[in-house]
């Protein structure tokens, strides 16, 4: 798949304003492996204080969290979906942020864009951020 140029963003205002509403972030694709980028940045998450949600097809317990296998599985509310997967399969995600109706925010991480799904996600009033580090851009700004 050719990658695409993200079309849908939020600028850097929109950013902070996003760090400053959020408290609970699933993170999709959260490996346990230290030396993966979703663990790294789930770390960092976690440290700065955000209640960090990993969402994985395997293990029980990531960095101290219960892991769920889908959002949907998630039984409390989410602000932030920080997404570590495939382009293809940022529409499912979202469609499951649609469905659960209380997401805030779309986040999707570097080199990750698909301005279909972005575009639904913003048609369903979610925030959306393509093509950036979570860890990246909250460390410039605080």
């Amino acid at each position: 798949m050719e990658c695409e140029f993200a079309t849908i963003n939020s600028n850097k205002d929109e950013i902070k304003e996003i760090f400053d509403n959020t408290k609970t972030i699933a993170i999709i694709g959260c490996s346990p492996d230290s030396s993966k980028a979703s663990n790294k940045v789930a770390v960092y998450l976690k440290n700065v204080g955000f209640k960090i949600v990993p969402v994985y097809p395997k293990e029980d317990e990531i960095l101290g969290e219960k892991v769920y296998r889908s959002l949907g599985d998630i039984p409390f509310k989410v602000d932030m979906v920080d997404i570590f997967r495939k382009p293809e399969v940022i529409d499912k995600v979202v469609d499951e942020a649609i469905k659960r109706g209380d997401v805030d925010t779309i986040w999707t991480q570097l080199g990750l864009v698909n301005n279909d799904a972005a575009k639904k996600a913003k048609k369903a009033g979610m925030k959306v951020v393509q093509n950036n580090c979570t860890k990246i851009e909250h460390a410039a700004i605080y």
